[in-house]
């Protein structure tokens, strides 16, 4: 039996089945090159060692992906991507500041859980300069956190939070919530276990929205300018 395309028309099962496949495949290979991008950086990573551990030939991987770079950038494009979803909550002025940020800390630590080896190839990319990324970072990034930071603006304006610095803030949530991806596994060691818990990641989530929502709450202010003039 066919599949309809969703015009009305059969899909033969057979390009159904190959579609699939070929996807399949992709996400695959996306997979095993996050985690060695993320292990060995850009230039420790070669197309032949994440052919090999997908048990696919170089040239079928090439297929797909035709350069090691365009695969590289693939990974970063699916990471920031995501990243650029959850920086999107923000935006929502039909919620208030504490629900927008609590979503937001909440996103980005649940890909930190759930996207680690994600997370690492983008951090790895910063620290080493951005070189193959830095237009897009700029074209991606920049015009969404331009955005969140007019809200931050409006929000202080309306006396819903504090007069905090806007962009200070976000990379202050950005250093927490990435940290649990990024330095996982100092943070196992420290902690004597193999890798962080469930457990681990609900503490980390309660004490950033702690720290978080009472920097931003209105009345930090109004305590800060009661100390200021003693």
């Amino acid at each position: 039996m066919n599949r309809s395309d969703g015009t009305g028309s059969a899909v033969p099962k057979s390009k159904t089945k190959r579609t699939t496949t070929r996807n399949d495949l992709q996400a695959e290979i996306l997979t095993h090159a996050e985690k060695a991008f993320a292990e060995y950086g850009y230039e420790g990573t070669s197309i032949a060692t994440i052919a090999e551990s997908i048990g696919i030939s170089k040239q079928n991987l090439l297929y797909y992906f035709p350069s090691k770079q365009s695969l590289y950038k693939r990974v970063l494009d699916d990471v920031l991507g995501i990243w650029l979803e959850s920086m999107a909550l923000l935006a929502d002025e039909t919620r208030n500041p504490q629900e927008a940020l609590t979503s937001y800390i909440q996103a980005k630590l649940r890909f930190s859980r759930e996207h680690p080896w994600g997370s690492r190839v983008y951090g790895l990319e910063v620290i080493t300069g951005a070189r193959f990324y830095r237009d897009d970072i700029r074209a991606k990034v920049v015009p969404v956190l331009q955005k969140d930071i007019l809200v931050f603006e409006k929000w202080i304006a309306e006396g819903k939070i504090a007069p905090v610095d806007p962009t200070h803030l976000l990379f202050t949530i950005w250093a927490m919530t990435q940290s649990y991806a990024d330095f996982s596994t100092q943070m196992s060691l420290v902690l004597n276990r193999k890798k962080l818990t469930a457990k681990d990641f609900n503490a980390a989530e309660k004490l950033i929205l702690d720290i978080v929502l009472a920097a931003v709450s209105p009345k930090a202010d109004t305590l800060n300018l009661k100390t200021t003039s003693k």
